[in-house]
């Protein structure tokens, strides 16, 4: 089994390719956005600026990146090959989050792309043309 999946923060469109079948399976983050609003400021020129504490949220946010991680290899366990793409970091994170928990299922990544958002027919047609391109 081939496996494509595009992620970033927020989602992840998992196309698995099988003995000529292609399913395709949505994967939702539930990571919070983090939206400065508090702290302490003043109107002064020069005074304290508004200091928020984000060492909370940052851990917060590592465990639902996790969480996040663990329930796409729920659904990719059994592959052959994997490529990864998508838009900013998320794809990069899920790859390091591989090589230091997943060692066997890091060695069936292919290749890491950085790609822009893409619809879901987008990504079929792309991971489609990708294993067929790479001959794997």
């Amino acid at each position: 089994m081939k496996v494509g999946i595009w992620l970033d923060k927020t989602k992840a469109i998992v196309v698995t390719l099988y003995n000529g079948e292609v399913g395709v399976n949505t994967i939702l983050s539930n990571i919070e956005h983090f939206h400065v609003h508090g702290g302490s400021g003043t109107r002064l020129k020069g005074g304290p600026q508004d200091v928020v504490q984000d060492s909370k949220y940052l851990e917060r946010e590592k465990h639902q990146f996790k969480k996040y991680f663990d329930d796409i290899i729920s659904e990719i366990e059994e592959v052959n090959a994997i490529v990864l793409f998508g838009p900013a970091e998320t794809c990069v994170k899920l790859d390091k989050h591989l090589k230091s928990h997943y060692l066997d299922l890091s060695k069936k990544v292919k290749d890491v792309v950085k790609m822009d958002s893409m619809t879901k027919r987008q990504v079929k047609a792309w991971v489609i043309a990708f294993f067929k391109e790479n001959r794997l």
